[in-house]
């Protein structure tokens, strides 16, 4: 009967030692590991929540970017604007240099020249109101008062550093501010435009 119980404490004292719970040491450095990732998960879930609030003023400042270039190039097409007055003004054109208020086309038909600012009314974005229709008395309009742009049109020079006369970079630039950040953000659509059609 001793031989018994010495045996049932020998497997008794093993399986204490097998059923041995966390000590707090390791507890503390699980919670440590924890913490730490579930930080750099709120981290990242922050940055993807100021992303989506910005991507709509990222989408509308490409959208006028795009519409000024289509802007010039429909100018070209239609000899609205001839190619010696397709530059800004500092070069005899009809482009304003710099960065201008979003405002409507003037008398010309034609984005960022100077007959906009006689319309003194700044581009509207019209959406859908709470009914998701447009054209219905709730419809939102939000003024774009929070961007700028800039269409710089400069000559476009060859491999031997000469002139290509039948051709000119475009680059427009839209400046806007955004609520979470300080400094302004910017959108740059380049592109080339010929003489030809």
């Amino acid at each position: 009967m001793a031989k018994t119980v010495g045996v049932a404490k020998k497997t008794m004292d093993r399986s204490r030692r097998q059923q041995r719970g966390f000590s707090l040491l390791e507890v503390v450095i699980s919670m440590a590991v924890l913490t730490v990732g579930l930080v750099s998960l709120l981290g990242v879930f922050g940055m993807a929540m100021a992303a989506s609030q910005t991507s709509q003023e990222d989408m509308i400042a490409k959208q006028l970017a795009n519409e000024s270039l289509e802007g010039v190039v429909t100018a070209r097409n239609t000899a609205q604007a001839q190619w010696d007055s397709i530059q800004n003004a500092s070069n005899g054109g009809i482009f304003l240099d710099g960065f201008q208020p979003i405002y409507l086309a003037g008398g010309d038909g034609i984005l960022g020249t100077a007959d906009d600012v006689t319309t003194g009314q700044y581009q509207t974005l019209v959406g859908p109101g709470v009914d998701g229709i447009y054209g219905t008395a709730d419809d939102e309009q939000q003024r774009l008062t929070n961007y700028q742009r800039q269409i710089q049109i400069l000559p476009v020079v060859d491999n031997n550093g000469q002139i290509v006369a039948s051709l000119r970079s475009i680059n427009v630039t839209v400046q806007y501010n955004t609520p979470r950040m300080r400094t302004p953000k910017t959108y740059v659509l380049t592109s080339l435009i010929s003489q030809y059609r």
